[in-house]
């Protein structure tokens, strides 16, 4: 008997800690795919980990993790915003067509505003873009999907309508009209740190504690995991998924502020196809598709992950045609592990209710209704 026992013991041990390290391993699948990443391409190129190039690799990076941390508000709370990468796009264009000088034919005269005025423009057309998505959905009932497809197609019109399709090049402005310094998002450092991984950083570290330390983070969370049960507990929920549609317009904007800053010229089609890229981030670093789960530290090593992936298949040499297989399968993977770390295990059946003692079974052909299960906890 106490042989048996020991070795029941010793089997459950050896499972636990199979589960145990499986658990580990695809929780951890953002960071483990990143070390993964450094350590084949630091092989195959002795330029991939260089101080400068992890530098520059970081810089592309910011503009991924600025649309993939808005793109995990909206994914919190169960939904999607197919707009961001035509946001980005938009908000560049509206800062360019601003450092360029706004005519008033009216009074013969043309506007240029500073370089803070366009900034703060520009970002709150980002912003005007996610209220309208977030009215859409939240308001009238509009799915996210269709939305927010409405409104890329929508935003991404206007931007070549303004520009008649063309790129808006040279926004360095002039100094005669104090609109200087636009370039300084883009290509200036502090501390050798380029402002693009600086303004990353406290993003990150502001939409941090908003999630985890704020009642509107918990708010989130609940309507995503549960919006019936949220709204039965007094959580503002329409007020939530508005406002988590003006964060990511926000964000997006931020991104195509920096983008345009770095390339000194601003196009129309600028941020075309980066909401695919934003959503991989977010389910790279492990956050559910259904709402709910996750946050940013995960949604930064996803962003770090398709960064360094992309600018070391460059490097080495690897055709543009499988950069898109490379990145393709990694974003499958993600999705299947998610699968594996989110998905339901359904419950057994209960079993039937044995006959009452000392008498015969019941042959009431009535089906006895089960009580609803408990909901599940997240």
């Amino acid at each position: 008997m106490t042989t048996t026992t020991t070795t029941t013991t010793t089997t459950v041990i050896e499972r636990k800690k199979r589960f145990s390290a499986a658990k580990l391993l695809v929780e951890g699948r953002a960071f483990l795919a990143l070390i993964l990443i450094i350590v084949v391409f630091s092989i195959l190129s002795p330029n991939y980990l260089t101080v400068e190039n992890l530098l520059i690799m970081a810089s592309h990076v910011a503009i991924y993790a600025m649309l993939g941390m808005g793109m995990l508000l909206v994914i919190l709370n169960g939904g999607i915003d197919l707009s961001v990468g035509s946001t980005l796009g938009f908000s560049a264009i509206i800062a360019g067509f601003l450092l360029q000088g706004v005519p008033i034919h009216l009074l013969g005269i043309t506007l240029v505003p500073s370089v803070p005025v366009v900034v703060l423009l520009s970002v709150g057309i980002g912003a005007l873009v996610g209220l309208v998505n977030g009215i859409l959905v939240a308001r009238f009932k509009v799915a996210p999907f269709v939305a927010t497809l409405g409104m890329l197609y929508a935003v991404r019109g206007l931007a070549l309508l303004m520009t008649d399709g063309l790129t808006i090049n040279d926004l360095a402005g002039e100094e005669a009209l104090g609109n200087t310094g636009f370039e300084w998002l883009g290509f200036n450092r502090i501390l050798n740190i380029p402002i693009g991984v600086i303004i990353m950083i406290v993003v990150a570290l502001v939409l941090g504690f908003v999630l985890g330390r704020t009642k509107w983070g918990r708010w989130l969370y609940a309507s995503g995991g549960n919006e019936r049960a949220a709204e039965l507990s007094g959580v503002p929920v329409k007020r939530v998924k508005v406002w988590v549609y003006v964060g990511s317009g926000i964000c997006a904007a931020i991104a195509g502020l920096i983008l345009a800053s770095t390339l000194t010229s601003a196009s129309p089609t600028a941020g075309d196809s980066y909401e695919l890229t934003a959503i991989a981030a977010v389910v790279i670093g492990g956050a559910a598709l259904t709402g709910g789960r996750g946050n940013v530290r995960g949604t930064l090593l996803g962003a770090f992950v398709i960064g360094f992936l992309s600018d070391g298949l460059v490097i080495v040499g690897v055709s543009a045609y499988w950069q898109m297989v490379f990145m393709g399968a990694v974003i499958v993977v993600a999705v299947l592990l998610n699968t594996l770390q989110y998905g339901r295990r359904k419950r057994p059946a209960a079993p039937p209710a044995p006959p009452a003692p000392g008498g015969p079974a019941s042959t009431d052909p009535t089906p006895v209704q089960e009580a609803p299960a408990p909901a599940e906890t997240r």
